[in-house]
This record gives structure tokens, C-alpha cells and sequence, in this order.
């Protein structure tokens, strides 16, 4: 599915009031070089609200809608975003241990899909995803996670930087899942509040990640295979940390 098959609003009056009414917006796509009064104060509530937009050639825009769109095109998010900076306090103030998932560059809907749905059913408590090159939240990410993206907070974020140095701030250990590890998935104790973070399968998780990350774990691999799907190896990792907590408690 692409976007014509989401819900989108058009025109700068409507996307305007979209955004005011707190409809939880995809991505904000709009035409170079709009000018205008309607569109600064357009611009000023994309950025106030911190949304994700994209300048586009005209063309793109009259392949989803050829009404009167006025160069601006908002598709409406199918989920409702969940805030990391009032759920992380919230768990800690239950006595939860956190527990969250973070993409970075994962940019296939159907792997998206996948892996929300392991995550839900593993009780993670959220999963993290960059407002910038990851796949969009559409109706097929939807189904393929078998609607397990309408239970799981998914919190969407402006910069991975700030955000991991808020989770390490936080309390939480930040553990990167990547094929140049140097340990295993089994050997981090993961009874602490724990990140974990898997990358896109073309290239990895990005080098300031891995900068940040407190460890690089790998899956052994004993086949002529190089690689795993993301989805079936954020599901290793992932219930791993479900392992451990178990047999803690």
C-alpha cells in the first residue's frame, strides 16, 4: 500500500487545522518553493509541533490527490503516537523494568510490521522509531503486525542522538544488535532497564549508534547464510530479554 491508500487531508486550510485539531499526523508533504502568508503560518505549526515534512516536486503530490491541494498534502497516521519523555517516568513510577525497542533505518513496511508484533507480544514496553528514513506507519505496516500496532506505544522521535542520551541519563543500558558484535545476544544482563537497537539489513545500525551504545551484541551464525531478516533477529534478541526476566522473577 502506498500513500493513496492511507487517509490523507489536502489543501493548507485543512492541513492547518488537522494539525490544530491534534489529528496524528504520517508526514507532511509540501511543494518547493510554496510561498505565501498561508503557508508561514503553515510552516510555523509544522515545525512548532516538530512534524515530519518533506519538500516535493509538484508531480509527487498530483500522484495522491488531483484536487484543489494547494501544494500541501498531510497523511494521517492509522496509530496514535505515544510521548518517551511521559511513558519512560510512568513505568519507572509502576516499578516496571523498561524495556524498549528502537529502529534505526529500517525502512520496509512488512519488516516494521513484523517486528512490532514480536515486540507487543513480548511485552516490550515501547517501540522507538526515528520521524526520518524508517518506514511509515500505513495501513500494511498495520496488518502485517496483525494489529498488534494498535496495543504497542510507538514513540516517534525528532533525533536518535538526544533521544539515547535521555534513555543512558534514564537509567538505560543501550544495547545495539548488530552482525559485528562482540559478544553474543545471551551474554548482556538484561534485568536492567534495557534499549535494544537493530539497524537496516543494507546497512547496519549507524556509526553514532553504535558509538553510544554500552554493548555490540551478535547472533551465532553456523550456516553459509550471512544474515538473518531483521525481524526474525530483533525476535531473537528480543525474547532473550523475556528469557532473563523470567527466570529472575
Amino acid at each position: 500500500m502506498g500513500i493513496r491508500d492511507s487517509e490523507v487531508v489536502f489543501g493548507m486550510r485543512s492541513v492547518i487545522e488537522a494539525i490544530r485539531s491534534g489529528r496524528e499526523i504520517e508526514k507532511i508533504l509540501i511543494k518547493n518553493d510554496l510561498r505565501g502568508e498561508l503557508y508561514q503560518e503553515l510552516f510555523s505549526l509544522v515545525k512548532q509541533n516538530k512534524l515530519p515534512f518533506q519538500f516535493v516536486p509538484v508531480e509527487k503530490i498530483n500522484r495522491i490527490t488531483r484536487k484543489n491541494h494547494q501544494g500541501v498534502v498531510a497523511v494521517i497516521s492509522p496509530i496514535e503516537y505515544t510521548n518517551l519523555d511521559r511513558l519512560l517516568p510512568a513505568l519507572y513510577e509502576k516499578g516496571e523494568i523498561p524495556f524498549f525497542l528502537m529502529l534505526d533505518g529500517v525502512t520496509d513496511v512488512r519488516n516494521l510490521g513484523a517486528i512490532a508484533r514480536t515486540a507487543e507480544c513480548a511485552g516490550v514496553h515501547g517501540l522507538i522509531i526515528p520521524d526520518r528514513r524508517v518506514a511509515r506507519i500505513n495501513p500494511d505496516a498495520v496488518r502485517t503486525s496483525a494489529g498488534a500496532l494498535y496495543h504497542l506505544p510507538v514513540c516517534r522521535i525528532s533525533g536518535i542522538k538526544g533521544t539515547l542520551i535521555y534513555l543512558k541519563e534514564s537509567g538505560l543500558q543501550i544495547i545495539a544488535a548488530t552482525e559485528g558484535g562482540d559478544m553474543n545476544y545471551f551474554d548482556p544482563d538484561y534485568n536492567r532497564p534495557t534499549l535494544i537497537v537493530v539497524g537496516a539489513e543494507d546497512r547496519g545500525i549507524g556509526r553514532e549508534v553504535l558509538a553510544r551504545s554500552d554493548g555490540h551484541v551478535k547472533i551465532p551464525m553456523k550456516g553459509r547464510t550471512e544474515s538473518l531478516n531483521v525481524s526474525v533477529a530483533a525476535a531473537i534478541v528480543v525474547f532473550e530479554v523475556v528469557r532473563q526476566r523470567e527466570l529472575s522473577s
